[in-house]
């Protein structure tokens, strides 16, 4: 009997210009940093997070493979690395595969560094700063993303807990939503540190936005592993025009990408999404 190739899991890029927030996401997906403290993901080529226990090694331009080792990251060139691979043991990666993408405004570092690993990707988790949301450099990168790709990509406007006032909130969110109009499945406003500190504290944890998201994003890895399933080419590679078959989504948890269950407290409804055009005075959440 052959044995059979197993079916390869969804490929989510968490994409977004310097200091967005892609290194704290990952620490809150993943329940630990992925990588030592030392090292600053921006200054890297892409790195690409899969679930197990296998050492840590290189992908060079050519398809070539050498064992690197995680103290000395930084040192490895940029320029003829396709991307970092990376083996860990936390639950979304047994979901989900995570490409942490390197800034795409980095003036010292060539385009080609992460625009060659996009066709590997089918969904994006695009984050934006909230006090300056949604550049036109990342406009501008967005509008070459494939239809396909969109249409299952979240955008997360980070450190939303810096804009002190209600007024300034609601201007963000609103600017942001109509400069974006039907190119995400879902906005949701967050604060990725208040999340990370949350522990326990369900209130701190909805209010930090995280809620929203991570119910989205369960849904999101479910849908996209029923297309995954039946395509070895990720959506990066379906021409726009290209119908993608609507799949009715049922959730399936990853322990420690839902928020701490405390099994003795009352049951609590989730906050429900914001109206569009609106959000609410906290970080919540807002379908395209």
């Amino acid at each position: 009997m052959t044995e059979q190739t197993p079916k390869r899991k969804p490929r989510i890029a968490l994409m977004g210009e310097f200091s967005a927030g892609k290194s704290t996401l990952s620490n809150l997906l993943m329940g630990a940093r992925p990588l030592p403290e030392k090292v600053t993901a921006t200054r890297l080529s892409p790195v690409w997070m899969t679930y197990g226990d296998g050492a840590p090694y290189r992908v060079d331009v050519n398809g070539s493979t050498e064992p690197v080792s995680l103290d000395h990251l930084e040192g490895i060139p940029v320029e003829e690395t396709m991307c970092i691979r990376l083996e860990l043991e936390c639950d979304i990666l047994d979901a989900c595969d995570l490409i942490d993408f390197p800034g795409i405004s980095d003036p010292n570092m060539s385009s080609d560094v992460w625009e060659r690993m996009l066709p590997e990707v089918d969904a994006v988790i695009w984050l934006t700063h909230a006090t300056q949301a949604w550049r036109q450099s990342e406009a501008s990168v967005w509008d070459t993303m494939p239809e396909a790709v969109r249409k299952n990509s979240i955008l997360l406007i980070t450190r939303f807990d810096k804009l002190t006032t209600e007024k300034d909130r609601l201007r963000v969110f609103k600017r942001v939503r109509r400069e974006t109009a039907g190119q995400f499945a879902a906005t949701f406003p967050i604060s990725l540190l208040q999340a990370l500190e949350a522990g326990e504290d369900f209130d701190l944890w909805d209010a930090s936005g995280a809620g929203p998201f991570v119910e989205h994003l369960i849904q999101s890895i479910d849908t996209l592993s029923k297309l995954a399933a039946r395509s070895e080419q990720p959506l990066y590679n379906i021409p726009d025009g290209t119908a993608v078959p609507e799949l009715k989504v049922a959730a399936v948890i990853p322990r420690r990408v839902d928020r701490p269950l405390n099994k003795d407290a009352p049951k609590r409804e989730r906050p429900k999404a914001a109206p569009a055009g609106a959000p609410p005075a906290v970080p919540g959440a807002a379908t395209s």
